[in-house]
């Protein structure tokens, strides 16, 4: 696996994550009759928030992000964009499992959507995603918490 790391957003990531969602969601966006080459930046940029956003570096260079913003029933996992070069090597997984880690600690379920016929809803369900609802342009996905933060039990045993 190649050697990642992740530092908090800041305002001046906005552009470069803006650029690579549209780079990362084209194929899946066109392929749902959906992409507009102004949209897909416009939608990040209007929803970026740092305070919930980290950025994903190799070698300190950027190499993607993702967001986690607590919800009233859960963590929100959003704009989870890895560099394509980049993807396939274990970078996806090893973010995914320490922010589920995190989230298991709270002992709240973790929800995001994936577009329809994205391979990233392969990685979800490999770190136990499940479907709750889809439409025909997202699916919903929810997580349980892996353990109980009260020390009664693991969830679902």
């Amino acid at each position: 696996m190649v050697d990642w790391g992740m530092r908090p957003a800041s305002v001046s990531d906005v552009a470069a994550v803006a650029e690579l969602r549209a780079v990362v969601l084209r194929a899946d966006l066109e392929r749902l009759g959906r992409y507009d080459e102004e949209r897909v930046r416009k939608r990040l940029r209007d929803e970026f928030d740092p305070a919930h956003t980290w950025v994903i570096e190799v070698g300190g260079a950027f190499a993607g992000c993702v967001a986690l913003r607590r919800a009233e029933d859960a963590h929100w996992l959003e704009h989870f964009y890895l560099a394509p070069h980049l993807q396939g090597s274990g970078i996806g997984s090893g973010v995914l499992r320490d922010l589920l880690e995190r989230c298991d600690r709270s002992g709240v379920p973790v929800r995001l959507n994936v577009l329809q016929g994205s391979p990233a809803r392969r990685l979800y369900e490999r770190h136990g995603f499940t479907l709750e609802t889809e439409d025909p342009v997202d699916v919903f996905m929810v997580r349980r918490p892996a353990y109980d933060p009260t020390g009664m039990g693991a969830v679902g045993a």
